[in-house]
């Protein structure tokens, strides 16, 4: 309950015990702060500052909307705002610009990560290309990591979509740095071997490696399964922003950068993504085609003269992925959201049935594909049907039949069925279905087994 019924603890004092806890060496002289911080905090207060400490604090509140608060504000064009922060990669720093009419001055950060640009899925290549009349830029679609490589006075970091650095693969550093300039280039990292991506089941093994060499026994060996960074964009070189140059000319740029990549041919750790050029959607069905035999994704069709828009998704780049057989779940977990979706119960953990009929194993989480309404409609129905409460979590009576989405299935220990399926979604309600024809374990490990045998014979 801690000593501070009065609460006096003020964030002076939070503040002030954090910045003594930087400067202090080993667990011995550090333990003693955030006893002492703990002990005067109500638990109110100690809930949050254990949220700091462990990088655990979210409120709800994304960072858009506080940039759309800095442009209200200060009366400026939320355009203007928006590229600031992107740029300076720090909210309070676009704060202070605004706020001293100096938005104008914003410049690029090295070593600091900008927003990705994103792909809007098509149906059909008939319907891709209708967004490019006067031809596609087309790229195979990587089943990967994409990663975001910046090189600034031969130091080289790694980030991610989520703008994390990633660590897992220190041995896409040192080509990196061999490449001369300093620039900010655009990719996904993927297992390779052989001239070719290895399925992401595989690859996955290598993610959460952030300290390969601790504990190396516990981790697969670099050979076994290789990493390579495949780049498709220029965002920045020598000092020009090219954000804003057409795709087509940052290719030239890019090719002209790469043009000294070290010698490892088809299994280098650093690739350019090939391309060419479709003009009608049975070029990008061929191009389509062509992706899957060599056991990638799908494809990315983008218009040549598109600029490079961080942070948001158009019809400048589409993406055409396989698609994959949908399943029929049942709910039979639930949990409270966040953000504006506090209170409601719309997150939902499913199961399909298990080999002898009468049981259902887990195999999956969704909370994307419904509307509010659904949302809200559903949350009355599972509280009201619900077996246990843990507060947080609920299981519910297994009653409510989904058909999900999902890009691959893999192994995994997380769920009862032993496997998970990747990047679920919900495709609609099945209030037409009765539990007992949902999907089986079976159903799972056939599609399993059948994309095994895709990518083994790809």
């Amino acid at each position: 309950e801690g000593n501070n019924p009065a609460g006096t603890l003020s964030l002076a004092d939070v503040q002030a015990a954090f910045e003594k806890l930087a400067g202090r060496r080993g667990i011995s002289q550090k333990l003693p702060l955030p006893e002492e911080l703990l002990g005067r905090a109500r638990p109110l207060e100690a809930k949050y500052i254990v949220k700091i400490i462990t990088g655990d604090l979210r409120i709800g509140l994304k960072e858009s909307l506080v940039v759309e608060a800095i442009a209200h504000a200060f009366n400026k064009p939320l355009a203007e705002v928006e590229r600031a922060n992107m740029l300076v990669g720090d909210i309070g720093a676009t704060l202070r610009l605004a706020a001293s009419d100096r938005l104008a001055e914003a410049r690029l950060r090295l070593l600091s990560p900008i927003g990705f640009m994103l792909a809007s899925p098509a149906e059909t290549a008939d319907e891709a290309m209708e967004y490019f009349p006067a031809g596609a830029l087309v790229e195979d679609k990587y089943d990967g990591i994409r990663a975001q490589a910046h090189k600034a006075a031969g130091t080289v970091k790694l980030f991610s979509r989520t703008l994390d650095e990633i660590r897992e693969f220190p041995e896409l550093l040192a080509p990196l740095r061999a490449i001369p300039g300093e620039f900010i280039v655009d990719g996904e990292i993927v297992g390779w071997r052989d001239g070719r991506a290895i399925p992401f089941t595989d690859f996955q093994k290598r993610l959460g490696r952030k300290r390969p060499g601790l504990q190396p026994e516990l981790w697969p060996d670099l050979e076994t399964v290789p990493a390579a960074y495949i780049i498709f964009d220029l965002l920045y070189s020598d000092g020009e922003l090219l954000l804003d140059v057409p795709l087509t000319k940052r290719r030239l740029r890019l090719e002209a950068v790469l043009g000294n990549l070290p010698e490892g041919g088809r299994d280098a750790p650093l690739q350019l993504a090939s391309a060419s050029i479709s003009h009608q959607g049975c070029d990008l069905e061929l191009a389509f085609g062509s992706a899957l035999a060599r056991g990638n994704e799908g494809i990315m069709a983008k218009a040549p003269d598109s600029p490079y828009t961080p942070g948001r998704r158009g019809q400048y780049w589409l993406k055409l992925k396989r698609p994959m057989a949908t399943l029929d779940v049942v709910v039979t977990t639930v949990e409270y959201g966040h953000g504006k979706r506090r209170g409601l119960l719309s997150d939902y953990t499913f199961s399909v049935r298990a080999p002898n009929e009468d049981g259902l194993v887990t195999i999956g989480k969704a909370y994307s594909g419904l509307t509010d309404a659904e949302i809200e409609r559903l949350t009355e129905y599972f509280k009201a049907h619900t077996v246990e409460d843990y507060g947080f979590q609920r299981r519910v009576e297994p009653t409510i039949v989904m058909e999900v989405a999902f890009n691959n299935i893999q192994r995994s220990n997380r769920h009862e069925s032993g496997y998970a399926l990747r990047f679920p979604r919900i495709v609609r309600l099945r209030p037409d279905k009765p539990v007992s024809e949902i999907d089986t374990l079976d159903r799972v490990k056939e599609l399993y087994e059948r994309s095994r045998a895709r990518a083994d014979s790809s």
